[in-house]
């Protein structure tokens, strides 16, 4: 039996549709796959099937039982810093917010980790101090500067 798996996030606020095409817009390779509104008698919902870059979403837009939080998030591993600033730029826009390591809130409350592909490479390394001065720079960054995580490497 074939199934399909998607993380669902709950919106309570009517906003998931414009969610789901804002986040659609930002990353190549998404689209929305299909929408359903309806009332379940408890009041108006909808349910939007979308996929990030070729990862299923979905988002269950049902009222205020229950919020988003940290515990789930989005992470993009950008191919390079420029592709790390526009999707930083475009997620803290509008009502985002920083938090700290690479992570941000967008408008709608939902958390992300957008981060260059290098760091993994550097916090992961096999060489220790390599990783460990990575890890430390990476500490002291909101968005990430992997150029500046590079040169901490190299002290």
């Amino acid at each position: 039996m074939a199934s399909s798996i998607r993380t669902c996030l709950w919106f309570r606020d009517g906003r998931g549709q414009e969610a789901a095409e804002y986040y659609c817009s930002l990353i190549p390779g998404s689209g929305i796959e299909k929408s359903f509104f309806g009332d379940n008698g408890y009041g108006p919902f909808s349910v939007i099937d979308f996929s990030l870059g070729g990862v299923p979403y979905q988002i269950l837009d049902a009222g205020p039982m229950f919020t988003l939080t940290e515990a789930v998030s989005i992470s993009v591993a950008t191919d390079d810093q420029a592709e790390t600033d526009r999707l930083w730029a475009a997620l803290t826009g509008n009502g985002g917010e920083e938090t700290a390591c690479g992570w941000l809130k967008d408008r709608y409350g939902v958390s992300w980790q957008v981060y260059p592909k290098r760091l993994t490479e550097l916090t992961t390394s096999a060489d220790k101090e390599v990783s460990a001065k990575a890890m430390a720079a990476m500490m002291k960054q909101t968005k990430i500067d992997i150029a500046a995580i590079e040169a901490a490497v190299r002290a």
